[in-house]
């Protein structure tokens, strides 16, 4: 029974991390870029949380506005930022996001300062039968998740914009001469990367309700890792690999001798993993056009 709630807990936990990987994923798929940036709307997401449940004290409705604030912040630093280099080297882009990342996380410093703030949504207690006990919140993170990662995965198979999003990942010059707007689908994922991380940031909070400026580093590098495992690029992969990895993580944090050594694990298994698959699990290898 104790093995279940434990694979709950980490597919709960690998949910979250799925979300935020989706976003890497579908920004590299289609606009071929790292955006490194990605965890800090997970940490801007978080405090208009904070802020939104503070003067209200009504969840949904902060919820609906972090998603709110990261979507435009996520369009806004598409336009400002990465727009203008998008003809640049990788290099170039690699930097200017890791730019965007401190620039969040400095903002944020100055605003509410660097001490952690703890933001309660909601308290839903847990679910015991017999010596089996597990908690609502990560059935509801569980459920939640499954069905944003199902909308999204029809969404991009049967819609139109969905279609021209393939495309462009598939080859960009090819989509823009059949009549693409290869611009304005870029903006559209990352509004809905942003959208994602606003939404993996609150079911965050479920899990551990507390906020600083350093918020969203740690789960945008393990969704970022996740991405890496089940193939960068791969919609279905970032969803596998985040799953995997939060179950990976709730298993060895249940044994107290290895829970210290945890986060060390899970990156020697990157490593271990793209020794022998260098492209993840369901990566493919393509064909470089020269």
């Amino acid at each position: 029974m104790e093995f279940i709630s434990i694979l709950i807990n980490g597919l709960s936990l690998g949910g979250v991390y799925a979300l935020i990987a989706l976003g890497y994923t579908m920004v590299y798929g289609i606009a071929k870029m790292l955006n490194f940036a990605h965890g800090d709307i997970i940490m801007v997401g978080g405090y208009t949380i904070y802020v939104f449940f503070t003067m209200t004290g009504h969840p949904l409705l902060a919820i609906a506005a972090a998603c709110v604030m990261c979507v435009v912040l996520g369009v806004v630093m598409e336009k400002l930022a990465y727009k203008p280099l998008r003809g640049a080297s990788p290099l170039a882009v690699l930097i200017t996001a890791i730019g965007v990342s401190y620039l969040l996380q400095s903002v944020a410093q100055m605003l509410y300062g660097s001490a952690p703030k703890t933001v309660i949504i909601a308290n839903f207690g847990v679910v015991t039968v017999g010596s089996f006990s597990i908690s609502i919140a990560s059935l509801l993170i569980l459920a939640a998740s499954a069905l944003i990662m199902t909308v999204l995965t029809l969404f991009i198979k049967f819609s139109k914009v969905g279609r021209a999003m393939i495309a462009v990942s598939e080859d960009r010059g090819a989509a823009q001469l059949m009549g693409v707007n290869v611009n304005g689908i870029i903006t559209v994922t990352f509004l809905i990367g942003s959208f994602l991380a606003a939404v993996a940031g609150a079911f965050y909070l479920l899990k551990y309700p507390s906020i600083s400026n350093t918020m969203g580093s740690m789960p945008g590098i393990k969704a970022f890792t996740a991405a890496v495992i089940g193939g960068i690029g791969s919609i279905p992969g970032a969803m596998l690999g985040g799953l995997l990895l939060g179950v990976i993580e709730c298993l060895f944090n249940a044994f107290p001798a290895i829970a210290p050594y945890t986060d060390a694990i899970e990156f020697a298994l990157l490593i271990l993993l793209l020794l022998v698959r260098p492209n993840g699990i369901l990566g493919k290898k393509r064909r470089e056009k020269v």
